[in-house]
């Protein structure tokens, strides 16, 4: 008996080096569009071979028409942006790139988040921070809007108690108006989409919740805000004719639960 418990353990460990190390997946889903976007999130410290290149190379084998990063590409840590540029310039000859800033870029030291933004104005990354950017893709005519929210949604007084909440008046204030025609929103917390579809996006890219860390049965067990269960960890939801994308990300520990690439027909 204690053998086969031994063994049990030696299986998981290996399955849990594998999955954390080596795996790489793509999810795809068909939203009955001629659009190919390609969804990442919330790499943080992980590396896909040097550089990403293997990141990078099933992203081009994917042929997007776009590429949209929804936040966490380094985390708070970090201190040395150069895989990231590389990254980002490897990506940018796949096609156009949009990213927003997440949680952890906002926490990065004053100091360290200037060298970050710096090192992102060296590449073709279009970075929106509350901005918006009118663009044409596959003769469809697209607003792409960044939101860059307080970061007390995400921790507050150095705990995870009473976070301030994501409100359809709150977006409004930080972005406007949400026009008329197709919009897309970039917003990395994915707990509001009762009030990114109020506010009148048609689809919207969030990340941040890492699927759940762990997953089991299909179902997200753990927040990075320390709550069990969390909604909106993973998958489509639809909120009206809005459409809430929410990628498990690349990075950070996690366990039935591998890092992926999002391939989306919009």
């Amino acid at each position: 008996m204690v053998n086969f418990i031994l063994v049990v353990i030696a299986a998981f460990a290996v399955y849990a080096f594998i999955e954390n190390k080596i795996m790489l997946r793509v999810r795809r889903e068909e939203l009955g569009g001629k659009i190919k976007a390609v969804h990442l999130s919330d790499l943080h410290k992980r590396r896909f071979g040097k550089d990403n290149s293997r990141l990078c190379k099933a992203v081009e084998q994917e042929s997007p028409d776009v590429i949209i990063f929804s936040g966490d590409i380094v985390s708070r840590t970090e201190t040395d942006f150069l895989a990231v540029k590389r990254t980002l310039d490897s990506l940018c000859r796949i096609a156009p790139v949009y990213m927003i800033m997440g949680n952890h870029e906002q926490s990065l030291p004053p100091e360290k988040q200037e060298e970050f933004l710096q090192t992102i104005g060296k590449t073709d990354v279009i970075l929106l921070r509350n901005e918006m950017i009118r663009t044409e893709i596959k003769d469809r005519d697209i607003t792409i809007f960044g939101l860059l929210e307080d970061y007390e949604v995400y921790k507050k007084d150095g705990g995870y108690r009473d976070l301030k909440k994501i409100t359809t008046d709150g977006i409004t204030e930080l972005l406007g108006e949400c026009p008329k025609g197709e919009v897309l929103l970039m917003a990395h917390n994915p707990f509001f989409g009762e009030a990114y579809a109020e506010w009148g996006a048609d689809w919207v890219f969030s990340g941040h919740v890492h699927g759940g860390i762990v997953r089991l049965f299909g179902k997200a067990i753990l927040s990075p805000e320390r709550k069990f269960f969390p909604k909106n960890a993973k998958g489509v939801y639809k909120f009206g004719r809005t459409r809430l994308l929410v990628s498990a990300g690349l990075g950070k520990l996690r366990l039935f639960n591998a890092p992926e690439i999002v391939v989306y027909m919009l």
